[in-house]
C-alpha cells in the first residue's frame, strides 16, 4: 500500500509538471511552418535552432556542473542587499510634460527603460513584474519595492521593443497589461510568436533579422547582433532570435545590448552605426563558466569602446540575483574598468529621470553607501 501511495505520488507530480509546460501559458507560442520557412532564410538558422555569430557553446562538463551546484548550495555573500534598493516614484503626467527637443532616459531597473525620444515614447525590455520566471512561485523576488510606476498609470506607448524570450526580459503578466496601449512591438525573429499566443494583435508586431532596419516616423530601429541564446520551455532552446538594438534620429544615436557574452559584433556595429551618444550594456549575472553568453564588467567597458560610445550605463543588474556575484560586484568592477580605460560611465538610481543631451545625474555613485 505505501508503494502504491509513493508510485502515485511521482505519477500525479509529472502528470501535473506536465499539464503546467505544456499548458501554461507564460511559456508563450509556438511557430508555424510559415514562420519556420523563413527562419531557414535568415543566415542565422541551423538545424531547426538560431545560431551565434562565433561558436557559442552552453555546454558543461560534469565537473562544471558539481562546482556550480556547490555554490549555488553554499550560496554567496551579500548576492541580495539588505534593505529594498530605492525607486523614485513616476508619474504619467511627468511623463507626459517631456520637451520635444529632449531625450529622456528612466531605468526601471534590470534591463527595462522608458525612452522618450521625437515625441515618442517606446519601451525596452519592459520586464515589470516581481519574479522573473514562468510563475510568481519560480523564481528570485526583485530587490525593490514595485517599479516607478503602475503599468496601469503609464500613458500610451509608441513602440515596445524586445531583445530576446528570456523570462527577465519578455514577462506574460506585464505584456498582457501593456498590450492594450501599445501601438507597435518590433522584436527578433520568433519572438512574436509569444505575443501573438497572449492576444497581441499580429498587424502590431514586426519580427526583425539580424541587421534589418525598420522606420517609425523619423526614428531608425536596427535589430543588431548579440551573442546569446534563448528559450523559455525545456525543449525550445533556440527556437527564437535574440538581438541587440540601435535607435537613430537626426540627431542622437543610442545602442541597447539585450543580452550578450563579449564579441566582435560590438565593434561591427559601432563602425556600421556609430559612434553613439549613449550605449545601455549588459553588466550582471555573468560567471566565467558561461563568460560566453554574459559579459564580465571589464568586458562592458571594453565594448562600449568598440562601439565609440560617448556616455554607457551598466544594466542587468539591480533587480535580480541571477547569477553567483554580490549584488554591487557588477557596478564595482565595472566602474573600476572604466575609469582605466577612460569611459565615462552614468549609474541612476530606478525610476531617476536623465536625458542623454546632458547625461549628468545627482548622487551617481548611490550604490556605493548602500547596504
Amino acid at each position: 500500500m505505501i508503494g502504491l501511495i509513493i508510485a502515485g505520488f511521482f505519477l500525479s507530480l509529472i502528470l501535473a509538471t506536465t499539464l503546467f509546460l505544456n499548458l501554461y501559458p507564460s511559456f508563450g507560442g509556438s511557430h508555424s511552418e510559415e514562420k519556420i520557412k523563413t527562419f531557414e532564410q535568415s543566415g542565422n538558422y541551423k538545424n531547426k535552432n538560431f545560431v551565434n555569430l562565433i561558436p557559442t557553446s552552453l555546454n558543461m562538463n560534469f565537473g562544471k556542473f558539481v562546482s556550480v551546484l556547490r555554490d549555488y548550495i553554499s550560496g554567496i555573500p551579500d548576492q541580495v542587499p539588505e534593505n529594498p534598493l530605492p525607486v523614485l516614484p513616476l508619474d504619467s503626467m511627468t511623463i507626459a510634460s517631456k520637451s520635444d527637443s529632449l531625450v529622456r532616459i528612466t531605468w526601471f531597473g534590470h534591463s527595462a527603460f522608458l525612452l522618450e525620444i521625437n515625441e515618442k515614447k517606446i519601451l525596452v525590455d519592459p520586464m515589470f513584474g516581481d519574479v522573473p520566471g514562468p510563475h510568481p512561485w519560480l523564481g528570485p523576488r526583485r530587490f525593490s519595492n514595485g517599479i516607478p510606476i503602475a503599468i496601469e498609470k503609464l500613458p500610451q506607448i509608441d513602440l515596445v521593443l524586445f531583445s530576446h524570450d528570456h523570462y527577465d526580459h519578455l514577462d506574460y503578466e506585464s505584456v498582457l497589461k501593456l498590450k492594450h496601449k501599445v501601438k507597435n512591438f518590433y522584436v527578433p525573429l520568433g519572438v512574436g510568436s509569444h505575443l501573438e499566443a497572449w492576444g497581441v494583435e499580429s498587424h502590431k508586431i514586426s519580427e526583425l533579422n539580424w541587421w534589418d532596419e525598420i522606420k517609425s516616423d523619423e526614428l531608425q530601429f536596427v535589430c543588431t547582433p548579440a551573442r546569446h541564446f534563448s528559450g523559455r520551455g525545456i525543449l525550445d532552446r533556440n527556437t527564437t532570435l535574440w538581438a541587440s538594438w540601435v535607435i537613430r534620429s537626426d540627431r542622437f544615436a543610442i545602442y541597447f545590448s539585450g543580452d550578450s557574452g563579449y564579441g566582435p559584433h560590438f565593434k561591427d556595429i559601432g563602425e556600421k552605426y556609430g559612434p553613439f551618444n549613449f550605449a545601455m550594456l549588459e553588466c550582471g549575472q555573468y560567471d566565467e563558466r558561461w563568460e560566453s553568453v554574459h559579459m564580465m564588467p571589464e568586458q562592458t567597458a571594453q565594448a562600449s569602446l568598440d562601439l565609440n560610445a560617448e556616455f554607457m550605463m551598466p544594466i542587468h543588474w539591480g533587480a535580480f540575483v541571477l547569477a553567483l556575484h554580490s549584488w554591487k560586484d557588477p557596478v564595482e568592477r565595472l566602474t573600476n574598468k572604466a575609469q582605466a580605460l577612460n569611459v565615462k560611465v552614468i549609474t541612476p538610481k530606478i525610476g531617476q529621470q536623465f536625458l542623454i543631451n546632458e547625461p549628468e545625474i545627482d548622487d551617481n555613485n548611490w550604490w556605493v553607501r548602500w547596504n
